[in-house]
């Protein structure tokens, strides 16, 4: 089955002599995104992978004379998984330079890789997409509301990569999911200079796991791994921008009693969480609902906000009395406050909150209005 991704239409997103950037996890689907535009495509193009030892090659060569032959004659150049290219940005840069109307797309599976090389030759040369693992808004172009709730402990146990969406059978989507992990999210990392092996990272990822809406201290996981702190906050970056885990910091603005110097991680899938602490139980026999239920909604509203264009500054709140809102979205110069509860309840927001922001909104999210959230 195809899902319908929101940029199914890649035409509308680029412009000649200028890169289109598409960034996303491993095996999220950037490269069938690509592929079912050009089905489609009128523009003589031509395709390549980072991959490729002789393409990473010329485009480090810095060679215009090499470069303008290799896209002569073409209106479109691809290049897939281009972070594996040193120097990528200056080599996309002479194309879209030196070839007039000449468009490119490339496709990059960590943000760490790909952005530190195209930020500066690129500046004024590039517009960026973010795709993904499939949304519920994507979904939902497939799947009535009743199919959407009847679904929703799959996304929850795992997650939304467009394979393990299609695969019918637990095991075979448990199965996929640690070939994620292991062989595909890790492998940027682990090909980093100084990281050398994916014990410590992976235990790293499973204490993380385990803290799903509680602030993290990068003192007690460094003793809890036996590292340093610096290693364990160079670790969690490497994590965000490869896409594996999203941070979120708390938000204050008045009050002493609020806590802002500990952060909260979530991760991108839920079912990548699930395969790192390997926990596919049914929803009836875990102890961690809250933490999955936090998780899945924290995501697909990001995604929700990316894919709609909802600019906004996203924080938790918190007292050190543990007093607390879940989501806190500063947009349109405004505060809106979210709680998430999977059972239904009546939640009032904390005192201090009301009297502290009086001009704020509140919403309780739960299993029966999470569609109007998400969607």
């Amino acid at each position: 089955m195809l899902i319908p991704r929101k940029y199914s239409d890649l035409s509308r997103y680029m412009h000649e002599n200028k890169v289109l950037l598409i960034y996303g996890p491993r095996q999220v689907g950037k490269t069938t995104l690509v592929n079912e535009y050009l089905k489609t495509c009128k523009l003589r193009f031509r395709i390549e992978s980072g991959d490729n030892v002789q393409i990473r090659h010329l485009l480090s060569s810095e060679d215009f004379a090499q470069i303008r032959t290799f896209a002569e004659g073409y209106e479109l150049i691809i290049i897939d998984e281009a972070q594996r290219i040193p120097g990528a940005g200056q080599g996309l840069k002479i194309l879209v330079d030196q070839i007039p109307h000449l468009k490119v797309i490339a496709t990059g599976s960590s943000s760490f890789a790909l952005a530190g090389q195209v930020g500066e030759p690129l500046t004024g040369r590039k517009s960026t997409l973010n795709l993904f693992p499939v949304s519920q808004m994507e979904l939902s172009k497939l799947r009535n509301k009743f199919e959407m709730t009847e679904q929703l402990e799959q996304s929850l146990l795992y997650g939304g990569y467009p394979e393990v969406i299609n695969s019918k059978k637990a095991e075979d989507k448990q199965k996929l999911l640690g070939e994620i992990v292991g062989s595909y999210l890790l492998k940027d990392i682990l090909e980093l200079e100084r990281v050398k092996g994916s014990k410590v990272l992976l235990d790293l990822l499973r204490l993380i796991a385990f803290q799903i809406g509680s602030e993290v201290s990068m003192s007690e996981l460094a003793k809890q791994l036996g590292v340093d702190g610096k290693t364990v906050a160079r670790y969690l970056d490497l994590f965000e921008k490869s896409f594996v885990l999203y941070n979120v910091r708390g938000f204050s603005k008045n009050l002493r009693e609020e806590i802002v110097n500990k952060g909260k991680y979530f991760f991108y899938d839920n079912g990548v969480r699930n395969s790192v602490i390997s926990n596919f139980n049914k929803l009836e026999m875990r102890n961690d609902i809250g933490q999955l239920w936090e998780n899945f909604l924290f995501m697909e509203r990001m995604k929700k906000r990316v894919y709609s264009g909802i600019i906004a500054n996203i924080y938790f709140w918190r007292t050190w009395d543990q007093k607390e809102i879940d989501l806190i979205e500063e947009r349109e110069g405004r505060l809106f406050g979210y709680e998430f509860k999977w059972k239904k309840t009546r939640v009032s927001p904390p005192r201090k909150w009301r009297e502290t922001y009086p001009d704020s909104e509140f919403n309780v999210i739960t299993k029966e209005n999470y569609l109007d959230f998400v969607i």
